[in-house]
């Protein structure tokens, strides 16, 4: 009786050690920092050769004209979201969305424009910009080119369109 509970703790030892191991190799895999490199993607994304690329950020501010009812509010907001969906489906909006608290930042942009003055252009299509209730820093910045593929991703997840209202 003694050896059949030698060899089951045996046993044991060897599937316990066995699975330590197979996760600690399925580990190794997906946090190695070994790129897997994608000649394609890197040139379609227009990434350099630390798979990264310069956007300009904006940091949507509160505005001077904020004194507005709630119906002009909600118009306004409805037509700020719809000029955000136009610039991601042009390609030049990588990236939006708003800060979860009611500080003076809002929200932040991400553009794939080379200029800062492209992005400025950007920026005054938006309603809420031209309304004077937000207003804009611009700021180039160097991030992921992976960023460039946000927005089909995105498309996957989504069950309804926030223009749809919750």
């Amino acid at each position: 009786m003694k050896s059949f509970f030698s060899v089951v703790i045996l046993f044991l030892a060897v599937i316990l050690f066995n699975s330590c191991n197979c996760k600690e190799t399925e580990n190794k895999a997906t946090t190695s920092t070994q790129p897997i490199y994608d000649s394609i993607k890197a040139q379609k994304y227009g990434s350099d050769p630390y798979g990264m690329k310069k956007y300009v950020m904006a940091f949507l501010k509160k505005g001077p004209n904020r004194d507005l009812d709630s119906i002009q509010s909600a118009a306004l907001q409805k037509a700020h979201l719809e000029n955000i969906f136009k610039m991601a489906d042009s390609g030049k909006l990588v990236l939006a969305g708003p800060f979860l608290d009611n500080d003076s930042i809002r929200g932040i942009y991400i553009f794939d424009v080379p200029t800062i003055e492209e992005a400025r252009k950007l920026t005054e299509t938006d309603p809420a910009i031209k309304a004077g209730s937000l207003v804009m820093e611009l700021r180039e910045w160097y991030g992921s080119a992976a960023l460039m593929e946000v927005n089909a991703l995105h498309r996957t997840l989504e069950r309804k369109s926030v223009l749809e209202g919750e």
